[in-house]
Parts: structure tokens; sequence; C-alpha cells
């Protein structure tokens, strides 16, 4: 008798606050308005498998302060389960966010000494049992960049998965200011041959990590490192998938009107992985990751717009 897994995916990561203002940063003087939100890659992950139909569980660590509340509040609301999150005597990561009218952003963030870097391999210890029954993992270089716990619990939880036979996506998402390019590498090394996709960006994450701004390189580069499939964003309108069969760009449909661009690489990871962890072939459920990705840009912040999966699957129909 086979038994059904609690969740069809697992979301190890960051969770942070997001304060998000219409105005250039470099312009933010006294009295700027702005708004709070909440984001971070792995909610935005979580959040996205979850509206894609996936059971989705989000495995972090949060603080203790007033804004853990209405934080998990807002997972909870977007579908995901937070009954496994862990707590921690420190503040939550934060960011400073202002996005123009054609999607380009601005960041400042507050992550030194969080508690979502607290996250360690004793975490992944009492996960076990959910990394073990789950169907897939999504994680990313964010988290391993987070502290050196942080980074064995990205290892610890990755190998976990694979072990049991389930599916693991990474996404490199390299940030100078969090990490180095040789730690950076490191981690990708040892992660990449526990993937069945990787998903990353080029030139950015590409010439840092590969040494290469083109993208059928890059990705011939990652699957040499061990990943199975590796989906590469090139800029606007086009991805690369490449199975190790094939290398071929599939078109990405470019929103007319942006407002914001944020997390839109974390809603193609989070929908992809869930329809993959759902049974769905890989062509059509990158076809749903490339829909909903393009159609979150039309919300402000991480999670401003969450697509429901009716849009996304009728968005990816009129792509063919």
């Amino acid at each position: 008798m086979t038994t059904t897994p609690a969740h069809d995916v697992l979301v190890l990561g960051e969770v942070l606050v997001e304060i998000h203002t219409d105005t250039a940063l470099s312009g933010a003087a006294p009295g700027t308005a702005a708004r709070i939100s909440y984001s971070g890659d792995a909610l935005n992950a979580a959040a996205a498998a979850a509206a894609a139909g996936a059971r989705t569980a989000l495995l972090t660590v949060v603080g203790d302060d007033e804004l853990s509340v209405p934080l998990l509040r807002r997972a909870a609301e977007l579908g995901v389960d937070v009954a496994h999150v862990h707590r921690a005597p420190r503040p939550n990561g934060a960011y400073l966010l202002s996005a123009d009218p054609d999607g380009d952003r601005e960041f400042v963030y507050w992550r030194t000494h969080s508690a979502a870097s607290t996250l360690s391999p004793a975490h992944v210890e009492a996960w076990l049992p959910l990394l073990t029954g789950c169907r897939a993992l999504i994680t990313s270089g964010i988290t391993g960049a987070l502290s050196p716990g942080s980074r064995e619990a990205v290892l610890a939880a990755a190998r976990a998965v694979h072990a049991a036979g389930g599916h693991v996506t990474y996404d490199p998402n390299h940030r100078p200011r969090l990490t180095g390019r040789a730690e950076a590498r490191s981690l990708l090394a040892a992660v990449a041959p526990l993937t069945g996709l990787l998903k990353t960006s080029c030139p950015a994450d590409a010439l840092a990590l590969v040494d290469t701004a083109d993208p059928v390189t890059a990705a011939a580069r990652y699957r040499a490192l061990g990943a199975r499939t590796v989906a590469v964003t090139a800029g606007p309108g086009r991805l690369l998938l490449d199975d190790g069969t094939r290398a071929e760009f599939h078109p990405v449909p470019v929103d007319p009107a942006p407002v914001d661009t944020t997390g839109a690489g974390d809603c193609f990871t989070g929908t992809t992985t869930a329809r993959l962890a759902l049974g769905d072939p890989l062509a059509r459920a990158v076809a749903y990751g490339v829909a909903a990705a393009s159609l979150s840009v039309a919300g402000r912040g991480g999670t401003g717009r969450v697509p429901a999966f009716t849009e996304t699957a009728a968005l990816a129909g009129r792509l063919g």
C-alpha cells in the first residue's frame, strides 16, 4: 500500500519583512511614504507552489518580534502550511524596496544576525520526517549564504530529499553583497548533483558562478556539475531549458505594463516545482512556471500578485 505524502512541496529558506516605497531610494526624504508586506525567496516560491495546487509547507526560522505574527498570517493566507516554522530570539530580516514603472528595482537589506540566519542542521534533523516524505524540496543559494549553519542546512535537507527519492529544485540566486563567488561556487558544486531542476539567471548568476554570459554554455556547465535539468532565465522574453537531451529556448510572455519584477523568478520556481511534484511532464510544468512568472509582475512586492492556477493555465494554453 502506497502512503500519500503529507506535502507535495517543502520550501527551505528565508522569509523577510518587505518595506515598499514608490520613491527612488536615493531620494527617500523624511516623510517618504512606505508600506509593509512580506516576501523573501522562500515565501515567494512557497506561495507560488501553493497557488499551483501543491500541498506546500514552509521550513524556516522566524523571529520573536511583533512582525512574526502578521508574517506567518500572510503565509497562511497564501495557502502555505506554517505549522513547522521554528522561532529564534532574533529579529526578522527585512528589506526596503523601490520599483519604477518599468519594474526595475533598488534594494536595501537588513538581515545580519536575523532569525533566518540561525537555520541549522539541527532544524533539518527536526524536519527529517517531512523531508523524507515529501515529493519535492525548493531551496536556494541565498539560504545557504545566510550563515555557515544555513549552508549546512541546505546541504543536509537536499541530501535527505534526494536520498529518499524526492525531487530537489535549487536556485543559486547569487547575491554578491551576501556571499563571495568562491563560497557560492562551492555550495553549487555540492548541491548540483542532488538536483532535478536547477533554475538560474544569465548573465548575473552565470558570470559569477560558471564564467559565461552565454545561456547555452551556462546550462551545459551547470549540467556538467551534475544538475539533471537546467532552466536559465536569459533576459526579457526567453528562457532556456536544457534537460540533457536538448537545449532550447522557450518564449516568455512579457507583461505590457509591469509593476514590479520582484519574485518573478521565485514564482517560476515554485510553480514549476509544484507541477512536477503533481506529475506534469517537464515541458508542461515549465510552461506553467513561465506563465505564472509573467502574471506575477503585475503586483507590487514578492507576494503582491500570486496568480491563481486557473489564470496561469489559461495563459500557458494561449502560448501553445
